[in-house]
């Protein structure tokens, strides 16, 4: 199989549980510490080789496209002002050869039908793409969770996803997996199961915002129905992928944050302060001095 050279980021939600923040802003567009949420996503892809990032936005989030097109009236006045090293805060050179692709998703009618709408930019030559999903962060000190599946991806040649460990009281929030361990931190897929009930749920492995999924995807999405909240359900789609080839869980070694919470936004922003040595001892004395 051929790398993976496509991605899709799902950005079109309403973001509702972060208003009256998000009533202008997009929740993706929020900042942890000084770039916005999906940033952190579509460089994770570029990472991995992506040469062109497909957003399923809505009309409302102008600001995403806004932020990775090139602005020649900011970077002029940097230059001029002698800030020649913000210019590539602004727009970083990895940038540069990347194709930013946008597509209106004009009714929320969940994830699946959301990934199905990048159908038409999928060519021949794409053997599977990936899909993040930008509230979920993910922070590693080695490999990033991308980058893991992709490793996966050419080692095994099958769909690949993220999943780690949930608290049984949290299961009823994700997709819940049922599956054969091959290894320590891999596994084969024998079904997946979204929102399940804690106490019929198969296992406390639970697909976190990170895939890696040949085209035949999209002919799962065509065949599923209305699931789960009358929405098209990515996992249905992945449970009928199941049944045609094979499919693989990684387990991933890292923090991950789920940033479309109020909780994990702020902890996520704490973490990356932490992580950042310009604010690591002045964040740390900060809690220290409220800790009472």
């Amino acid at each position: 199989m051929r790398p993976v050279r496509k991605a899709i980021l799902p950005v079109a939600g309403l973001g509702t549980r972060f208003l009256p923040a998000t009533k202008a802003t997009p929740k993706e567009m929020l900042p942890i510490i000084d770039k916005p949420l999906v940033q952190y996503a579509a460089e994770e892809a570029i990472d991995i080789g992506v040469t062109e990032i497909i957003f399923i936005t809505s009309h409302s989030k102008r600001s995403i496209e806004d932020h990775f097109k090139k602005n020649e009236q900011l970077e002029s006045s940097l230059k001029e002002k002698g800030k020649d090293s913000s210019i590539d805060l602004i727009h970083p050179k990895k940038f540069e050869d990347i194709k930013f692709s946008y597509i209106n998703q004009s009714k929320q009618k969940g994830l699946g039908h959301a990934i199905s709408l990048a159908e038409d930019l999928i060519n021949e030559e794409d053997d599977a793409v990936a899909i993040l999903l930008p509230d979920d962060l993910f922070i590693s000190s080695s490999k990033s969770c991308l980058q893991t599946l992709s490793d996966l991806y050419e080692e095994t040649n099958s769909s690949v996803i993220a999943i780690n460990k949930v608290a049984k009281e949290e299961l009823s929030s994700y997709g819940v997996i049922d599956a054969r361990m091959i290894s320590e931190r891999v596994y084969e897929l024998n079904g997946i199961v979204e929102k399940p009930n804690p106490e019929e749920a198969p296992s406390d492995l639970a697909v976190c915002g990170r895939y890696i999924l040949t085209k035949s995807i999209f002919k799962s999405l065509n065949n599923i129905k209305r699931g789960v909240g009358g929405e098209y359900q990515l996992t249905d789609a992945i449970k009928d992928l199941i049944d045609i080839e094979k499919v693989t869980g990684s387990l991933y070694e890292g923090k991950k944050f789920d940033c479309g919470s109020k909780k994990g936004f702020v902890e996520a922003t704490i973490a990356m302060a932490l992580s950042n040595p310009d604010t690591k001892e002045d964040v740390l004395g900060f809690i220290d001095s409220i800790k009472n």
